[in-house]
C-alpha cells in the first residue's frame, strides 16, 4: 500500500493507529515530537504524513510550514477541533486534508487513499529523460549520465518540474506557485538559490550552462546539451 509517517504525541492514539494502518497493509513509522518527525519526513521520504497539531515541542502548524519548505509529501492533519477558523489556515499552509478526532484507522485509511489518488493524478509519474538527464518521480531519483544525483526534496521537485516541460521557459513566479505552492507570491531569491544549487550538482554554471538556461527577464528553461 503506502509508507506513512505518523507524527502524534499521544501514545495510545499513536499505538492504535500504527497497528490499525499496518493491518490494512501500510508501512508505518511514527514520531512523538515535531522536530523528530521533520527529520524522519526528510530522511525516509514517506508517501504521506499524518500530522497531529498538538505536539509538545512545536505547534503542528509551524511544523507544517517547515515541512512544506523542504518537501511536497502529502499531509493529512489530525485535529481535535473542526470549523473554518481552525482548518482554513492549515489547508492554506499546505495540508492536503484533515481528520477530526476521534477517528479510526479505517476512517484514516479512506482519507489516505483519497489523498494519494488525488496527488497521483496531479503529479504524473512518468520518468522524464532529457539528454543524459533522467528524472523518475516514482522513485524520486534523478541521474546524470548514469550517476545518481544527491538532491534535496525541493531540488528534485524543481528539476522534475523543469524536465517535464523541457524546452519551455518557466518563470520564477510559476515555480513558486507550482513547486513551492505559494500562489500569493514569494521570494524570487529562493528560486535563484535552488537553481544555483542544481547547476552545481549538474556540473555547470549560469555563465556556462548545459541543461539549465536562464532567459533574462523571463525565467529558466531546461534543454538537453547541444
Amino acid at each position: 500500500m503506502a509508507s506513512i509517517l505518523l507524527i502524534e504525541d499521544d501514545v495510545t492514539i499513536r499505538t492504535a493507529l500504527t497497528r490499525g494502518l499496518r493491518e490494512l497493509g501500510h508501512a508505518v513509522s511514527s514520531s512523538s515530537t515535531a522536530l523528530d518527525g521533520l527529520r524522519l519526513a526528510v530522511q525516509d521520504r514517506p508517501d504521506l504524513v499524518v500530522l497531529d497539531l498538538g505536539l509538545p515541542d512545536l505547534d503542528g502548524r509551524e511544523l507544517l510550514r517547515m515541512l512544506r519548505s523542504v518537501s511536497q509529501v502529502p499531509v493529512i492533519v489530525a485535529t481535535a477541533r473542526d470549523g473554518d477558523a481552525e482548518m482554513v489556515p492549515v489547508l492554506d499552509a499546505g495540508a492536503d486534508d484533515y481528520v477530526v478526532k476521534p477517528f479510526s484507522a479505517t476512517q484514516l485509511n479512506a482519507r489516505v487513499k483519497a489523498v494519494l489518488r488525488r496527488t497521483a493524478e496531479d503529479r504524473p509519474d512518468a520518468s522524464v529523460k532529457v539528454g543524459g538527464l533522467s528524472v523518475d518521480p516514482r522513485s524520486r531519483v534523478a541521474s546524470l549520465d548514469g550517476t545518481a544525483l544527491d538532491l534535496t526534496p525541493r531540488e528534485f521537485d524543481v528539476l522534475h518540474y523543469l524536465a517535464a516541460r523541457a524546452g519551455e521557459v518557466v518563470s520564477k513566479r510559476e515555480l513558486l506557485t507550482e513547486v513551492w505552492q505559494l500562489p500569493y507570491g514569494g521570494a524570487d531569491k529562493t528560486v535563484d538559490v535552488h537553481l544555483s544549487w542544481l547547476r552545481r550538482k549538474l556540473g555547470e554554471t549560469a555563465s556556462a550552462p548545459r541543461y539549465l538556461h536562464t532567459v533574462r527577464g523571463v525565467g529558466v528553461k531546461l534543454v538537453g546539451p547541444a
